[in-house]
């Protein structure tokens, strides 16, 4: 079964999504976002889990990315888009991009990022060379073809904590290291589904330029619009390549 991630800005999948089931938040890992919600988005079976919870309550540092990813799987999901709201450091990714990043970094810390913590977790290692599944990446490409939507497709996520802004220091710098974006909730999410041998892409939607790439200061305002008008682009491109998917 394929699962949406919804980010910010994408909380629901509309009134086309008809919910069959939804799973308690309640895991060995402690209780997920939301309720994973199973359900028939037009003639597809879908799982959809917003990272945030309803209404934005969960913050990046504090989402509980170990007890989404173990809900998902045990509700028999075995790939996963997750959508992600990014800032643009590369001069390609200017607001309103839509992105699909093929490596990240990981800037995060204090966060739960491994399955494997205990006694026998020796030698449960995996290699994540390519966090991100290139097949699920070749849907997505083709859907946006379809659609006639510009999709950049290729990138390096770079992760922070949050729930703060970078600084232009900050920037500068992982722009040296080879990112193109940056955000706060790509990982351990990617990691975690590659131990749970789920499949796994993100689909970056760009909604302000990082700190310090253009003379302006980052504005909510600015975010929350790009944010409405890239959603409208995102939900015909999360169905085109869903249906690629489970073909």
């Amino acid at each position: 079964m394929l699962a949406i991630i919804g980010g910010s800005g994408l909380y629901s999948l509309g009134q086309d999504f008809h919910l069959l089931d939804q799973k308690s938040r309640k895991t060995p890992y402690g209780d997920t976002s939301a309720d994973v919600l199973l359900g028939r988005w037009h003639e597809l079976e879908i799982a959809f889990l917003p990272r945030h919870g309803a209404g934005h309550r969960v913050p990046p540092h504090a989402v509980n990315y170990r007890a989404n990813l173990w809900a998902l799987k045990q509700a028999g999901v075995s790939r996963i888009i997750a959508v992600n709201a990014v800032g643009g450091v590369s001069t390609d990714m200017a607001p309103r991009t839509l992105a699909l990043p093929h490596q990240l970094i990981d800037y995060s810390s204090g966060r739960e990022h491994s399955f494997f913590d205990g006694d026998d977790s020796v030698g449960r290692h995996v290699d994540f060379s390519q966090p991100y599944s290139a097949s699920l990446r070749s849907c997505l490409q083709q859907a946006a073809g379809h659609l006639g939507l510009e999709l950049v497709m290729s990138g390096t996520y770079g992760c922070t904590n949050g729930p703060r802004f970078e600084t232009a220091a900050e920037i500068e710098r992982m722009r040296r290291d080879g990112c193109s974006l940056v955000g706060m909730t790509g990982m351990p999410e990617a990691g975690l589904a590659r131990e749970l041998e789920i499949e796994y892409a993100c689909l970056a939607l760009v909604v302000n330029w990082a700190a310090g790439i253009d003379d302006s200061e980052i504005s909510m305002e600015e975010i929350m619009t790009n944010l409405e008008q890239g959603i409208q682009q995102l939900s015909p491109l999360l169905l085109a390549a869903a249906r690629l998917i489970e073909a």
